[in-house]
């Protein structure tokens, strides 16, 4: 049952995009099924996970309704029987050289989670989808131009966005995270925002900092410019009843393409996303035999699974 709250409206005279559920939880047993109906109705869903759901004893070729879960704990069999190596392509080398043990954990559970979701949009194998990363980091996936997806991290939460109409960014940060008075709160606020914060009462400043945050992260990653563009440079209005990217002088910098949401997410972490609409319509048929021809689908969804070595057993 999604543990999650509605933190914002949703935008008056905006496009269908912003007409958005509430952020899915989702295991590695789905609920896929209800994931791909609201995708073919909203055009764009996000999905929220915990980290040990994803951390599996075992790996099923894919998930299924009423698939029992995956369990907790290491990933060791996976490894030697060769399926975590099928599931993880090109990123099984950068998995195994990983010494962190934590950011180990991160990275496998949010490439799965990554794996498995685009597979059930694309009505795919998990181990079929090709996950590609642009110049910056910004994961795509090789051959299916017509969905785009985004992934954040923090603590135990992995947060997946997935649109087939545009653009999507998404970002999640712990509520409880301090920026006010940090250094942070320096480097990310233009001097509109400082003066629209200095107005708010002592005790809502830092949860609005931590929102400003994560919405000005989930837009920089739908425009795939990640970290690499300043946060004071741009801004938003807390408590707008719309909300659009603002300049540094608080005049609006842009249109009703895009679209902002903002949610609270199994009680701890606030989550933004950012939607880019191209206004090119509806791709209702977005499965991986339908998009490809029979040709590219081999070529492309499966190159990863065939041409990644696998361990020494």
């Amino acid at each position: 049952m999604s543990t999650t709250v509605a933190a914002s409206a949703v935008l008056p005279g905006a496009s269908a995009l912003a007409v958005l559920a509430e952020p899915l939880q989702v295991t590695p047993t789905g609920p896929w099924q209800r994931i791909r109906s609201e995708l073919a109705e909203q055009a764009s869903v996000v999905l929220y996970a915990h980290l040990a759901d994803w951390l599996p004893d075992w790996l099923p070729d894919h998930p299924a309704p009423g698939q029992e879960g995956l369990g907790q704990g290491a990933v060791q069999d996976a490894e030697l029987d060769g399926s975590l190596p099928q599931l993880l392509g090109r990123d099984w080398q950068r998995y195994r050289s990983m010494t962190n043990q934590e950011v180990r954990a991160r990275f496998l559970a949010s490439r799965l989670l990554l794996k498995y979701a685009a597979g059930a949009v694309l009505q795919a194998r998990p181990a079929d989808i090709d996950l590609a990363y642009k110049p910056g980091g910004r994961p795509y996936l090789r051959g299916c131009d017509q969905v785009d997806i985004s992934l954040s991290h923090t603590a135990d939460l992995l947060v997946v966005g997935i649109t087939r109409r545009g653009w999507i960014g998404v970002d999640a940060e712990l509520k409880s995270r301090r920026l006010l008075g940090s250094a942070v709160e320096r480097q990310i606020c233009t001097p509109h925002e400082t003066e629209l914060i200095s107005r708010i009462e002592d005790g809502r400043r830092n949860a609005t900092l931590v929102k400003l945050w994560t919405l000005k992260e989930a837009y920089s990653k739908a425009i795939g410019q990640g970290l690499r563009f300043r946060f004071s440079e741009f801004g938003f209005s807390p408590g707008a009843g719309r909300m659009q990217v603002l300049r540094p002088d608080g005049t609006p910098g842009s249109g009703e393409e895009w679209s902002f949401r903002t949610w609270t997410v199994a009680g701890d972490y606030t989550v933004s996303m950012a939607l880019f609409d191209f206004g090119f319509g509806d791709t209702a048929d977005i499965a991986a035999q339908t998009m490809l021809d029979e040709g590219m689908v081999d070529a492309l969804l499966r190159e990863a699974a065939r041409t990644e070595p696998r361990p020494a057993r």
